[in-house]
């Protein structure tokens, strides 16, 4: 009796744990090729489901998205390209690349509809937003919701480190203006963005800004940074277009804001429902990056947000 008592034990102890839960959809690493341009890609989920876009910030990559995309991947088809200069995607030359905001749009345009997929949200931050705006401007019909987290699309989300750094150079690009500018590619600035505003800086993994600037100290990759900074005038100037396509629009808008950003003031996201009266606003108690602190909160917001809008 002892012995069969004993057996059993053992045995149940090989057994798996019916209360471990299931696990999160795997997350796949590939590339693809467009225009001649290698550009990196993480997807999860299946493809017969809903797609959403994720478009990256500065200085960051889809390694941004890391912790977000199996949260999201069980109800949808989650895509999150590197742009080229950024991530794991190829950083060709100048003179084979036109780095402006305009380029990288029509490059991720192409790239999305290399992968068969006709109708998508789009998820932005920071870089993200211009990129996926323009995108918004050339296909209105295909963008099926809007998430915008610190992903700016009014004068009214710029703070006043915009005048400080980008509105000198994007007014007179010297030697002195453009020095100052070249701050913004240092170490402690790029660790300045993941911990400032932040609730508990302890949260952030220094994986996050120490990846993010093994790009920026790429030979060759500060001055295809400095060409994006000053492009960046031409987003500005568009605002007025994409309200107006807003307005005509009305698309599902959800913007998800880390409000103690000192780049983009939660005033960016609150403005956005002067264009759609609908659009969901929620503050979060985090910085630029929230997704480093907050991506469970974040998820739940987005996941809810899209289950209504989106089917």
């Amino acid at each position: 009796m002892k012995s069969t008592l004993l057996t059993a034990i053992f045995f149940a102890t090989l057994a798996p744990a019916a209360s471990l839960p299931a696990s999160e959809p795997r997350t796949t690493f590939h590339t693809a090729k467009i225009d001649n341009v290698s550009i990196f890609y993480r997807e999860a989920g299946s493809p017969t489901k809903p797609t959403i876009v994720l478009l990256h910030g500065f200085p960051s990559s889809s390694h941004m998205y890391r912790n977000l995309i199996p949260k999201l991947a069980a109800r949808y088809h989650v895509i999150a390209p590197d742009y080229p200069g950024f991530g794991y995607s190829s950083q060709p030359s100048q003179a084979e690349f036109d780095y402006s905001f305009a380029n990288l749009a029509n490059l991720m345009d192409k790239f999305i509809d290399s992968r068969g997929v006709t109708k998508y949200s789009i998820y932005v931050q920071d870089y993200g937003s211009p990129i996926g705006f323009r995108l918004f401007m050339k296909h209105p019909e295909r963008i099926r919701a809007i998430v915008s987290q610190n992903g700016n699309a009014y004068k009214e989300g710029l703070s006043p480190f915009w005048a400080e750094y980008l509105e000198p150079y994007w007014k007179d690009r010297t030697p002195v203006t453009e020095a100052k500018v070249r701050q913004l590619l240092t170490i402690d600035t790029t660790k300045l963005q993941y911990t400032a505003g932040f609730r508990n800086p302890e949260n952030v993994d220094p994986d996050a800004w120490t990846f993010s600037q093994a790009t920026l100290d790429r030979p060759g990759n500060a001055d295809i940074q400095l060409a994006l900074f000053y492009d960046y005038r031409t987003n500005v100037a568009l605002y007025d277009e994409w309200h107006a396509q807003l307005r005509k629009s009305q698309p599902p808008i959800l913007a998800v804001w880390g409000k103690n950003d000192p780049i983009f003031s939660f005033l960016g996201a609150e403005a956005f429902k002067r264009d759609v009266p609908t659009t969901e606003i929620h503050a979060i108690d985090s910085g630029h990056f929230a997704l480093e602190e907050e991506a469970d909160q974040i998820a739940n917001i987005v996941l809810k947000f899209l289950s209504k809008n989106v089917r």
